[in-house]
């Protein structure tokens, strides 16, 4: 790839507070690039890129982008955004214009030791065990994250060393813009079909990705869309399995609940006993997790002292089964899950725990996925004891699937939509009793919905 970068002073991000860029920014920051950025809402992301000493113009206009040589968008700034107008315009004075995938890219090619995290499910969490396991070897890693850490204060770190560890989005192919030195793939599910049509170019899209790979893969031995993607790729490097059982490279053993929210298991390579490794995150898929981190940390050469510190010191990224409060005995969690798969493992997890009842308020995203998947939706939010939707949230789509929240209530026994997160928030609080568990589930702003009920519960 060319290196896009060389000679350029200034680089330009519109939307610098989204989890995507502000990694990105603290990476080149550090490597003594000016940067300036905007953004439309004040957060905490936005005052730590503040911090650094990056200007930050709150709203899009045309002069925004100044005289930058370099400008970066992310695939949510619409093509309107007056910035990018004005960007599109200076790209035919040789100004470069580049999308976050391009950028990340370029990023990843800078290390020799580089960890992408690919899969349907599971990234974030994966990702993120990774990072915790390289700083207790303490390498000085980089880090771009699709969630928050709370170790390294958000979603990216700017480290010194050979090493970065990179979430891997399949999302309109934008993870083949990488360099891979280890893959780890989780497992291949069906989403994002608006964008892949197919489960078949869906595999063919990860199995490209394996083949931008150059020393090894970690992938889950007993998905078998993901054997099959692997089978299909044109590639020499050594492949890594992880599982469940010792039919794969890496596995765990005598797996012990210790409480709703830690596990213990033994990490087995190829019929060895590693070490004894406890998790503090809930819910057994999280025990898979902690293996293929440890994999492909173990088969990078990391310690396993470091592999037992970090996983141990690991208590979960932002938005994945995040304890938020207990109010007047009610717990809130909020995670992150939108896909049925997804929200199963985390209603699952929720259902073998000591509370009475669980709820779950989803907020589904996007209406091709809610069409698409409506039937799985609907089972997997039906092992919650209550379930309450709010709207649909469009994000980057238009209603052309004529598909809404009320069509997946009625496939749910019992279940009940509202049309505002107010009146989401006043039902479940004026519904629930103590000792009850309630989930918010979903990839856009139901988190909002969260803040809403602890408010309204400590007022009552």
């Amino acid at each position: 790839m060319e290196n896009f970068l060389t000679g350029k002073k200034h680089i330009h991000f519109i939307g610098i507070g989204g989890s995507g860029m502000y990694p990105l920014a603290q990476i080149l920051h550090s490597k003594g690039y000016y940067l300036t950025g905007s953004d439309n809402n004040e957060t905490s992301t936005l005052k730590a890129v503040r911090d650094m000493g990056i200007p930050v113009y709150m709203g899009q206009a045309a002069e925004n982008i100044g005289d930058a040589d370099c400008i970066v968008y992310s695939a949510a700034i619409m093509d309107d955004n007056p910035e990018l107008i004005a960007a599109r315009e200076a790209q035919k004075r040789g100004v470069k214009l580049a999308e976050r995938s391009e950028l990340l890219g370029l990023v990843t090619a800078q290390f020799d030791k580089t960890f992408c995290v690919a899969g349907t499910h599971g990234k974030t969490t994966v990702t993120s065990m990774l990072m915790m396991i390289l700083l207790a070897e303490k390498v000085d890693p980089s880090a771009v994250i699709g969630g928050k850490l709370r170790a390294i204060g958000g979603s990216g770190r700017a480290g010194n060393s050979e090493y970065m560890v990179c979430e891997a989005c399949e999302f309109k192919d934008t993870f083949l813009h990488l360099f891979p030195n280890i893959s780890v793939i989780l497992n291949i599910d069906r989403d994002h079909l608006d964008y892949f049509k197919t489960m078949d170019n869906l595999k063919n899209s990860f199995s490209k990705f394996c083949e931008l790979t150059t020393d090894f893969i970690v992938a889950n031995g007993e998905d078998e869309n993901t054997i099959e993607a692997i089978k299909h790729a044109n590639t020499k490097v050594k492949i890594i399995t992880f599982g469940k059982t010792s039919a794969c490279n890496f596995y765990p053993s005598h797996i012990r609940q210790i409480s709703d929210f830690s596990w213990e298991f033994t990490l087995m390579s190829r019929q060895e006993e590693l070490c004894r490794i406890v998790i503090n995150v809930p819910g057994e898929h999280n025990i898979y997790n902690a293996v293929a981190a440890a994999a492909a940390a173990f088969t990078a050469g990391i310690s396993i002292p470091a592999i037992k510190q970090g996983l141990a010191e690991f208590s979960g990224a932002q938005r994945r089964f995040e304890k938020l409060a207990e109010v007047k005995g009610v717990t809130f969690v909020d995670d992150y899950g939108h896909h049925p798969a997804e929200i199963a493992a985390t209603l699952k997890t929720a259902k073998s725990m000591s509370f009475p009842r669980v709820w779950v308020v989803h907020q589904p995203f996007t209406y091709s996925r809610t069409a698409m998947l409506l039937d799985e939706f609907a089972d997997a939010l039906s092992i919650a004891d209550r379930v309450v939707l709010t709207e649909i949230m469009g994000s980057r789509e238009k209603n052309t699937y004529n598909i809404y929240a009320k069509d997946l209530a009625e496939k749910i026994d019992g279940c009940v939509w509202f049309p505002t997160f107010e009146e989401v928030a006043k039902y479940v609080t004026d519904n629930v009793e103590y000792g009850d568990l309630v989930i918010t589930t979903g990839c856009g702003d139901v988190n909002k919905v969260a803040d809403m009920m602890i408010e309204m519960m400590k007022k009552k």
